[in-house]
């Protein structure tokens, strides 16, 4: 535990609880200056809001005490998003020298939770005899797209029409979903007879737009309603099927890159791995001694 006090002489303290609120405030001005998306303003709020929670003082030794904290709770991906939120809220208060560091994790050779070619069909196929539309073409858009399911839910009827959807990231960055020829056709005709010429096209009976958070309830329904595994059934595993397809079509990954909006193209090539029922089918194909 020696180790983790060289830096301890490094403190910022808040003066109390007050303090602490209003220090939190300009902490999410700043974020919002840097274009940070909504919800990763509210994981970076609540992560130093947790801090400060455990510890009183802002030390370097509290804040790898609070790296460990972590790593007995949390996977490595939650962990990794709140050091970067301990990581910018030392760099707005201006705080130097005890930056903490990531936590590497061995890269998976397979994807996980990856909706098959079948699945897919199978839920399309349920959704349409049902007469269940609305989530017919949500569950098509995802995987037809790539699109996230916080994009989705902003997709209208002009961009239907135009056969794609420019959206803007944080740092103003531009990225355009391009919409099938097929699947805008198929569209076009079901808004008609919904007579909704305008405005977003995923609407809840309420005539609102769906949220994410409710799309992703339905889904784990309809995997229940129709026997399949729920752990597949979720909004990103069709953004995941998306990329999956391309590829096995032939479609260039450092345009898929695009397409997916990744920053980078190393975080492409997982598609180029098999899931992990497909590496089990194939060892079970393969080795027979």
């Amino acid at each position: 535990m020696n180790s983790l006090l060289i830096q301890s002489s490094v403190t910022c303290p808040l003066a109390s609880s007050a303090d602490g609120d209003a220090d939190l405030s300009e902490f999410q001005l700043y974020l919002i200056r840097r274009n940070m998306a909504g919800n990763t303003i509210r994981v970076y709020l609540y992560a130093i809001r947790q801090f400060f929670w455990l510890f009183s003082m802002l030390s370097a030794s509290n804040l790898q005490l609070y790296k460990l904290y972590l790593l007995e709770h949390y996977k490595v991906q939650t962990v990794n998003l709140r050091v970067r939120a301990v990581n910018c809220y030392l760099e707005f208060r201006n705080i130097s020298g005890c930056r903490l560091s990531m936590v590497k994790s061995q890269q998976k050779t397979y994807l996980e939770r990856v909706i098959s070619e079948a699945d897919y069909e199978y839920l399309k196929a349920c959704l349409q005899r049902d007469g269940n539309l609305l989530y017919y073409f949500a569950v098509r858009y995802m995987a037809a797209t790539g699109v996230r399911v916080s994009e989705l839910v902003q997709i209208e009827t002009g961009d239907v029409g135009r056969g794609y959807k420019d959206l803007f990231s944080k740092g103003n960055k531009s990225r355009r979903i391009y919409i099938p020829t097929g699947l805008c056709q198929d569209t076009l005709r079901w808004i008609q007879r919904e007579c909704r010429p305008t405005g977003p096209v995923f609407l809840n009976r309420y005539g609102r737009p769906l949220s994410p958070s409710g799309i992703r309830c339905q889904l784990k329904h309809f995997a229940f309603r129709y026997g399949m595994d729920p752990a597949v059934v979720y909004p990103h595993s069709f953004r995941h099927r998306f990329a999956k397809s391309f590829i096995e079509h032939g479609g260039d990954i450092a345009f898929l890159s695009d397409l997916l909006g990744h920053e980078s193209i190393e975080t492409t090539r997982i598609y180029l791995r098999r899931s992990s029922s497909e590496q089990a089918r194939l060892v079970n194909e393969i080795v027979d001694w």
